[in-house]
């Protein structure tokens, strides 16, 4: 069959890719047979020098993933299709395989062709099998059936388990910036005991994330369809490989959360039926669309509420932050089960220090006197209110380790050197409204703070 005068009728971007098949079993490189001219014009190559017969990869760049669904196809007689993010390319590629009849026993032929473009098209991403259409909307219902967002994230992972018919379904989030990475969803297959995935996250574990990205080289996925790609797999990735052994994995389906160029974790699938790679990559390919999107909306909604309740100067949260809590517990929205501790802290001297070193010092002042809350009240929450104004609220500690704190609150201030605190304190049962508690315990700090001004009248 003339494979280039077959290519020249097509009237799209398109190709002739074909493979050696081996006596043994085994085959040779995927290769480009014959190409259109708006191929070539796709791939910058001049119709003077193109060379059939060659490696794919003497033309775009090599993908894993290409290379498998090539071999499916061609291999399996199974015909393609696929909307992918294609991250190399800055680009959504709507590709499509189809095998073709070959007069030769010992290679196979298929047709590659695709359309590209720079935004994604929803109807295409919607294109997709009932049973597929079905997960995806499961997915999306998960985030509207419950406020809490983790349950959400875990329930989706749950399910994609499920449909991937997979022992594990795993989503990871990251910090490419802080290079940290922790556990957002896991789920097991019942009976399996392999350890959860938050025993193998660590700082040595991000040393293995950042290689993914290498991995996936700018398609959307990265599979791991059986030994023979898991032997590559060691040769190219050593840590990845022996990591992934220990934990009992054959194969492997690895997914980009990407939202707006940005990478904000992965989803994982081990040990599924191979046979079902594609329906389980149409699966991944829009859920995790959804899953990147809310996500994405989640984590911005979490730097607003940052932003909002933390107090830039000092890390600590703020007063409006204060004032919700306060609310909440004074509209019933929340309720408190055991005693509480609220102390009052005010800085003695922070105006000398403003006079005498100018604002930058007292600033400095500020963020020094907050680390020692922050030190000591570790295990409760600390809010800037003013300021030189502070609030401690507890709810965990006990009326004798309560009064311990306060006592080592004063002498971490002595031994600064520097810091001076007035406090008041009062520590509330229950059923004590919260609004009286803070009454009390602002009048003995200004009781506190007027005994200091008597034995210190130059500050």
């Amino acid at each position: 069959m003339d494979y280039q005068e077959f290519i020249n009728a097509v009237d799209k971007v398109a190709c002739v890719i074909s493979v050696q098949k081996n006596a043994d079993g085994t085959y040779g490189e995927l290769c480009n047979e014959a190409s259109n001219l708006l191929y070539l014009k796709s791939v910058n190559v001049l119709p003077e020098n193109y060379v059939p017969g060659v490696p794919y990869y003497q033309y775009i760049g090599r993908d894993h993933n290409f290379e498998a669904m090539a071999m499916r196809c061609i291999l399996e007689n199974r015909l393609i299709h696929s909307y992918v993010d294609a991250e190399f390319y800055n680009a959504w590629l709507d590709l499509y395989m189809m095998p073709l009849q070959s007069e030769e026993e010992d290679r196979g032929y298929c047709l590659f062709t695709y359309e590209m473009s720079p935004k994604i098209d929803s109807r295409k991403l919607a294109a997709i099998s009932p049973q597929v259409a079905w997960q995806v909307i499961r997915t999306a219902m998960k985030f509207r059936e419950t406020p809490d967002f983790a349950n959400a994230v875990q329930a989706v992972i749950d399910d994609l388990r499920e449909s991937c018919k997979a022992n594990r379904c795993c989503l990871l989030l990251t910090d490419f910036e802080q290079r940290t990475c922790s556990v957002l969803g896991d789920s097991v297959i019942e009976g399996d005991d392999t350890p959860r995935m938050s025993t193998y996250v660590n700082d040595a574990f991000f040393t293995i994330v950042e290689t993914w990205t290498d991995a996936i080289a700018g398609s959307n996925c990265y599979i791991i369809h059986d030994e023979k790609d898991m032997e590559k797999l060691k040769d190219g990735n050593p840590p990845w490989y022996y990591s992934m052994k220990a934990a009992g994995v054959q194969n492997l389906v690895l997914y980009p959360l990407r939202y707006n160029g940005k990478t904000l974790g992965y989803v994982w699938a081990t040990n599924f039926d191979d046979a079902e790679t594609l329906n389980i990559k149409a699966t991944l390919e829009v859920s995790t669309f959804i899953l990147a999107t809310e996500i994405a909306n989640h984590l911005m909604f979490q730097e607003m509420k940052r932003l909002s309740d933390e107090d830039l100067l000092t890390g600590l949260l703020n007063r409006n932050a204060m004032n919700n809590r306060i609310s909440e517990l004074t509209c019933g929205e929340k309720v408190l089960q055991k005693p509480y501790g609220i102390v009052f802290v005010d800085l003695n001297g922070l105006k000398k220090v403003n006079d005498q070193g100018g604002h930058v010092a007292g600033d400095e002042f500020l963020r020094t006197a907050a680390n020692i809350l922050k030190d000591v009240y570790h295990d409760c929450d600390v809010y800037r209110i003013g300021g030189d104004e502070f609030l401690i609220f507890s709810t965990e500690l006990s009326q004798e380790e309560f009064n311990r704190r306060i006592e080592t609150l004063r002498i971490r201030a002595e031994e600064s050197e520097e810091v001076r605190f007035a406090i008041g304190s009062c520590y509330a049962d229950a059923k004590e409204d919260v609004r009286d508690a803070m009454r009390l315990a602002d009048e003995r700090m200004y009781e506190d703070k007027e005994k200091y001004y008597q034995q210190h009248p130059e500050d």
